[in-house]
């Protein structure tokens, strides 16, 4: 069996005591039914630290620990990946995130670009990113991430496109794309440490207008084959081909 995971705040944790608050507290407590002894693992979601101890009793409010040893996380890829994803429709949204933080993402940009099917008004945005949020975290925690991969604010193209100019390397597949081979030599020269933007369109594809719009401001189009993908298909081959390449 596989040991627990959960997450505290960077202020709860010290050289010899750790605190867990909030949700996990009530998870260790009253679903899991854990007791003073039994060994867990905890990260603060930031600096990728993974912390192992024992609970060592229970206050009203929180878990309290005992730090047995710090042990240095390696279950981040050597690059930093964003994934920008165009709004899909129903609860597909929630699938790619999750998947994507079990893959290594860094960070998920939700993107509402021109044939997102997909309108979201201010109000229901903010409650959609705290729920993708709060299954980011959940992922993290399954997956034993040593950080909760940021989830942010719904940004339009252009606003993705400006986001995405501080990474190193930017993609964007697009079935006209078809060298393969192409793709293949961009892909191999990702280097260890860099950032990389991996923008994924919605179930009717980019309009001409973004891609071109794209490539303006240095985003490479990719062919990921000779199939039609579907949106929340294409997120996971990306991201693996990366896990594969970097891994």
């Amino acid at each position: 069996m596989s040991m627990y995971h959960f997450f505290a705040d960077q202020t709860d944790i010290s050289d010899r005591d750790i605190y867990i608050r909030g949700d996990d507290y009530n998870h260790i407590k009253n679903v899991l039914r854990m007791h003073p002894g039994e060994v867990i693992s905890v990260s603060d979601g930031v600096s990728g630290k993974e912390y192992r101890c024992h609970i060592e009793d229970f206050t009203a409010e929180a878990v309290h620990c005992r730090l047995d040893f710090i042990k240095e996380a390696d279950t981040e890829l050597p690059v930093r990946v964003l994934l920008f994803q165009s709004l899909p429709k129903s609860d597909k949204m929630e699938f790619v995130i999750q998947k994507a933080v079990e893959l290594g993402a860094a960070e998920i940009i939700p993107v509402a670009s021109e044939r997102c099917v997909v309108k979201l008004d201010e109000k229901k945005a903010a409650a959609k990113v705290k729920r993708w949020k709060g299954i980011a975290e959940a992922a993290a925690k399954q997956s034993n991430r040593g950080i909760v991969p940021e989830v942010t604010e719904v940004m339009d193209f252009d606003t993705a496109l400006t986001y995405a100019g501080k990474c190193d390397v930017r993609l964007i597949p697009y079935e006209l794309a078809e060298d393969f081979e192409k793709t293949r030599q961009i892909t191999d020269g990702i280097k260890e440490g860099q950032s990389a933007a991996v923008f994924i369109g919605p179930e009717g594809g980019y309009a001409e207008e973004e891609i071109a719009k794209a490539q303006e401001r240095g985003v490479i189009p990719i062919t990921l084959g000779r199939r039609i993908l579907r949106t929340e298909t294409a997120a996971l081959v990306v991201l693996s081909w990366l896990v594969y390449k970097l891994e």
